[in-house]
């Protein structure tokens, strides 16, 4: 396994040719293959030739769902990636791998099938397949809504144009048909967060009375959070609008529900801060029906996504006795989680689908968590040479490696009525640097090597057996040596 990622991290022809001949995709673990596509999905600078290679292996040949999703991922990935080095129209693999996820979109017949190449416009974040989302995003089944949605939220304020925010509105406010709730939070969150106008942010809270409970909980949370990032878009904006008593008042902001949002920093530096928020939207009955915990950095008016974990549970509301609101269909029994990371989405886990299959994790639960994803990744590989004004050459070498092994458990306890989830994310990153002079005269180099190690563990525990919902939340972070 280690062999492979090398290989793909170094990127030549020799090691692309070996991994050519060595990866047989008919025949290898899935592990390795995986292990494979996610190396390449995550490459910092990747080439044209290792696309070229992914979308060989993937072409034409039955492959093992997993893989094939994983594969779908991964060439979203590279397209973006080679798009942000202005490669989109000077190679013909960066169309080819456009046009075999648009193609696998126009002829998929079942819905994980639409909602994977979603998945994948999303890792693109190509500006010209913004109306290809929106188409989904609105007339789509609710998987696939929520996942065209969750799509466009990934592009920069810039590309949310006027007609995206059209479209947002009408699923926020239902002009067209009802919405499952996590669309219409994901509508709005876009309206409130990609340069907000004071009108939408007014109607989204207008909007939020004749709501239920907890959404509205979960919405008037978001709005308020943005007074205290003082890097959010809309944070001017609230606060005018705050500024008026017939909205920020007792009435508007005293809703009962248990939903929460909530964001605050980490470490914070001159250079660069970190941030740890968690969402949580329950249903009335107080069942958990979708948490986000989400590691970013902000470095100077720049956002990345180091970590994203989403647990999703629907369908619980007939199972516990609970009634639909009026015009909701009735969603499938279902639980499954999705993480983004260094702002590369992966494939969903599904822990369970339908009754049956519930009733048979229940019983035959191995406690073992599921292993999101585990290898090592080349993050940073930069090679410059600096003239000086002396007329000697100083050559820098910057490279930096980061081991991730993400593990994610769901365990649910219809006897017990607990629901409990945990993330367990350990990580470490080695960093080389080297600068070189050399002339016929004088060779001096300096070298520094930098190692961190962190572990960072995060459980949620719900009882929902009675009313008020019991809710344990622990975030543990063990120490961080650093050499």
């Amino acid at each position: 396994p280690f062999l492979v990622e090398a290989a793909v991290a170094t990127q030549s022809v020799a090691s692309l040719t070996a991994l050519s001949d060595f990866l047989d995709f008919s025949k290898e673990p899935k592990s390795l293959l995986e292990k494979f596509l996610y190396t390449a999905a995550f490459s910092p600078r990747p080439t044209g030739e290792l696309l070229h290679l992914v979308l060989d292996k993937l072409d034409g040949k039955q492959l093992a769902p997993e893989i094939w999703e994983t594969g779908i991922v991964a060439v979203g990935s590279l397209v973006g990636k080679l798009c942000q080095q202005k490669l989109c129209g000077l190679q013909q693999v960066v169309e080819r791998g456009v046009e075999t996820i648009l193609r696998g979109l126009r002829g998929a017949e079942e819905e994980p099938q639409v909602v994977i190449y979603l998945l994948a416009l999303g890792n693109a974040r190509l500006p010209e397949t913004i109306p290809t989302l929106l188409d989904h995003a609105e007339d789509g089944p609710t998987a696939v809504t929520a996942t065209a949605t969750s799509a466009l939220q990934r592009f920069p304020a810039p590309h949310i144009s006027s007609k995206v925010k059209q479209v947002m509105r009408r699923i926020f406010h239902q002009k067209r048909k009802s919405y499952d709730k996590t669309c219409r939070l994901a509508a709005a969150e876009i309206l409130l967060d990609k340069h907000p106008l004071p009108m939408d942010v007014i109607n989204i809270l207008l909007a939020t009375s004749e709501m239920e409970t907890e959404m509205a909980t979960f919405l008037l949370l978001k709005v308020q959070n943005s007074l205290q990032d003082h890097h959010h878009l809309a944070r001017k904006i609230v606060k005018d609008i705050m500024g008026d008593p017939r909205i920020n008042n007792y009435n508007f902001f005293s809703k009962g529900g248990i939903s929460s949002s909530f964001s605050g920093p980490l470490t914070v530096t001159q250079d660069l801060t970190s941030t740890f928020g968690l969402d949580l939207l329950f249903l009335e009955g107080g069942f958990l029906r979708k948490s986000v915990s989400d590691f970013s950095l902000l470095s100077h008016g720049q956002r990345l996504r180091a970590a994203q974990v989403t647990f999703e549970a629907q369908g619980m509301e007939s199972m516990m006795g609970e009634n639909l609101s009026e015009g909701e269909e009735e969603p499938e029994l279902m639980a499954g989680m999705s993480a983004a990371f260094f702002d590369v989405q992966l494939r969903p886990v599904v822990f369970f689908q339908g009754y049956t299959d519930l009733m048979a994790k229940v019983l035959l639960s191995s406690a073992e968590p599921t292993s999101v994803l585990k290898g090592n990744l080349l993050l940073m590989d930069h090679h410059q040479v600096i003239p000086l004004q002396s007329g000697l050459q100083v050559t820098v070498k910057l490279q930096g490696g980061l081991g991730l092994d993400i593990s994610a458990d769901m365990d649910v306890s219809i006897w017990e009525q607990e629901l409990k989830t945990g993330v367990s994310a350990r990580g470490s990153l080695a960093m080389d640097f080297q600068a070189e002079l050399d002339s016929p005269f004088l060779q001096a180099t300096l070298r520094s090597q930098t190692e961190v190690e962190t572990s960072i563990h995060f459980d949620t525990k719900l009882r929902f057996s009675s009313s008020p919902v019991l809710m344990c939340l622990q975030l543990r972070e063990e120490q961080v040596p650093y050499r």
